[in-house]
């Protein structure tokens, strides 16, 4: 029920009626009050008329009588109380034979109009009154209806009779082969729960889906439930905490209970981490709503029966805040992990995401699935998206390869800044930037090859490097990480080397290459002087929202040494692209001014420019 303010409904009520008013007054005024007032003159006129011969016809209602002149004029008059009309014209001096032609008809006084007017001005406003105070009793009974329903859950309901028609399978999610089978028991205990009764076995209550944003987590529950056949009962966390106290407890019971009722049934709880977080670590301790809530859904998980057919299903992307009670046996422990898809469930969720658009015949999908690793399932779906929009911007029948290889860019770095005009100076230092970042990464060992480079501003970057995995990669090396550090410092290198000062152009280089630098001391144990020992607790802070700080667990001395190292494999990764630049000036220099001259080098002419071959599976430049 959608929420409207008493105030405006109250306004629009009012007008309605004084609508109704005006025009029931103004049918009555047209009914009952002619357009010209009918002048009534006494008897000794009309037998002054009548000897005239004006007078055509005369009819009687009781005392009064209305007159019908010959020109179609009308006229009223009385009669005088119990006397006949004939006579009282006689005593006026009538003459009898003109009084003969006249039309004289008579009709008994009263009718309908007699009581009718009379009582339609005295109940017409009592009416009115009435009808005004209907529709604020009315409108307090809807507010009150509206009160009594605050506390009901607002889940949505999907694959029930009468709602949602789409029903959501396996065959619409790509990929993710290992968790399907993992959710296919609990398909199977919806289908069949007696199966598993016989044997005295107890089915996971609560599913646990965990993955970053945008790998599915709500579309694979939903296909749960339609595989299944059963009501899905799609809710958010947060859609469980109001201002007010108890209201989330309160709808966590009714969702449970209407679930219940039309079990064999699945709910599903989006983004737990909004309810779910450890208790007892914000402002209200125990008598915060939001625990209160979490203590409420704690409470029904436990209270479902052995034979209760419903099944709890949650997505969140940070399961390292949870409370602990929610991930204890018998609640939600059953975790499954969503990854991000690889290269073959790229290229199937591209296909499923291409249904419907026309695309060219040049279109290759491996090649897109090739060009975007790391990119979640909704990602994908946004590429094709922006790929059907960039055609149709271009007055184009059909999607391109081109277009689809143009919105990579753009859901990458975001779209062209085509006003964001660099001078000629600025436009060589980009593209000595660019180069110097392109160079050092082309003569790193395992380096990853270029794919594109590009002094065409989009989004924040005045120009960008992207390089192209060969393959996917679950893990890293330090000799990968310190050819990343050097990478990111080949820009920084490159204007010093060029022109002997460096720009803030080189400042998000900077950036990365330090955190990056910081994460190899402290968490992945890669410094030579510290040694395999992680510093530093990550702990967030509940009062600020989402940032994290951290908590040291090291001396100031050891904090020290940390600085003293990252600042060493930045300056050794510095040197190293230097050294890469100086001895490779002159390719430098000729990637810098076909990157001036055309502004973007795609990866077949970046390497036919660094001449690279192919040994054995090696590179030799």
């Amino acid at each position: 029920m959608k929420n409207r303010s008493p105030i405006k409904s109250l306004t629009k009520n009012f007008l309605i009626i004084l609508l109704i008013f005006l025009i029931i007054s103004g049918i009555f005024t047209l009914v009952y009050q002619p357009f010209e007032e009918i002048k009534e003159i006494p008897l000794s006129q009309l037998v002054q008329d009548i000897n005239q011969e004006k007078v055509k016809g005369i009819l009687i209602s009781g005392n009064n009588i209305s007159i019908t002149y010959t020109d179609e004029t009308e006229a009223k008059s009385k009669k005088e109380i119990e006397s006949a009309l004939s006579q009282s014209l006689i005593n006026y001096g009538v003459d009898n034979e003109k009084l003969n032609k006249i039309e004289i008809k008579s009709e008994e006084a009263g009718g309908i109009m007699v009581w009718l007017l009379p009582i339609s001005m005295l109940l017409f406003p009592i009416l009115i009154i009435g009808l005004f105070l209907w529709m604020i009793l009315r409108q307090a009974k809807s507010g009150a209806m509206q009160a009594f329903d605050f506390s009901k859950a607002k889940a949505r309901l999907f694959g029930a009779e009468g709602h949602s028609k789409e029903r959501i399978t396996f065959k619409n999610v790509a990929g993710l082969k290992e968790t399907k089978e993992e959710l296919k028991e609990v398909i199977d205990f919806l289908k069949n729960p007696k199966k598993f009764l016989q044997m005295g076995a107890r089915i996971p209550r609560g599913v646990l889906l965990m993955g970053p944003p945008g790998t599915g987590k709500t579309l694979l529950a939903r296909a749960v439930a339609g595989e299944a056949r059963v009501p899905f009962f799609h809710i958010s966390g947060s859609e469980f905490v109001e201002m007010f106290v108890g209201i989330g407890a309160s709808r966590v019971r009714d969702l449970f209970a209407t679930a219940k009722k039309a079990a064999p049934a699945i709910i599903f709880i989006d983004e737990l981490d909004a309810v779910g977080r450890h208790r007892g670590a914000g402002l209200g301790g125990g008598h915060d709503e939001r625990e209160q809530t979490l203590n409420q859904i704690l409470v029904e998980m436990d209270g479902f029966e052995r034979e209760t057919n419903v099944i709890i299903m949650a997505a969140t992307n940070r399961p390292d805040v949870l409370d602990p009670a929610l991930l204890r046996p018998g609640r939600f422990d059953r975790r499954v992990v969503l990854d991000l898809p690889d290269i073959n469930d790229r290229e199937d969720i591209l296909k499923i995401h291409c249904k419907g658009k026309p695309l060219s015949l040049n279109v290759n999908l491996r090649e897109i699935a090739e060009r975007t690793p790391g990119f979640s399932g909704a990602d994908l779906a946004n590429l094709v998206n922006e790929s059907a929009i960039l055609a149709a911007r271009r007055n184009k029948q059909q999607v391109y390869q081109d277009e689809l290889l143009e919105s990579i860019d753009k859901v990458l770095l975001g779209p062209e800044r085509k006003s964001h005009i660099l001078s000629n100076k600025e436009k060589e230092i980009a593209a000595y930037h660019e180069a110097g970042h392109a160079v050092v990464a082309s003569f790193i060992p395992e380096s990853e090859p270029i794919r594109k480079v590009s002094i065409v501003a989009r989004g924040r970057a005045a120009g960008y490097t992207l390089k192209l995995p060969s393959r996917e990669k679950y893990l890293k090396t330090k000799s990968n990480f310190l050819g990343e550090l050097a990478t990111l410092l080949g820009g920084y290198s490159a204007e010093k080397l060029v022109f002997k000062e460096i720009t803030t152009g080189a400042s998000s280089d900077l950036e990365k290459a330090s955190n990056l630098a910081r994460k190899l001391v402290k968490e992945y144990g890669m410094s030579k002087k510290l040694g395999p020992v992680a510093f530093g607790e990550k702990e967030e802070l509940v009062f600020l929202g989402k940032d994290i700080g951290e908590q040291r667990n090291y001396s100031e001395k050891i904090a020290s040494q940390i600085d003293q190292e990252v600042s060493l494999l930045i300056n050794d990764a510095q040197k190293s692209a230097a050294r890469i630049l100086k001895k490779k000036r002159k390719l430098l220099t000729k990637v810098a001014d076909v990157l001036i001259e055309k502004e973007t080098i795609e990866r077949e002419e970046f390497e036919k420019m660094i001449k690279v071959k192919k040994v054995k599976g090696k590179k030799i430049k």
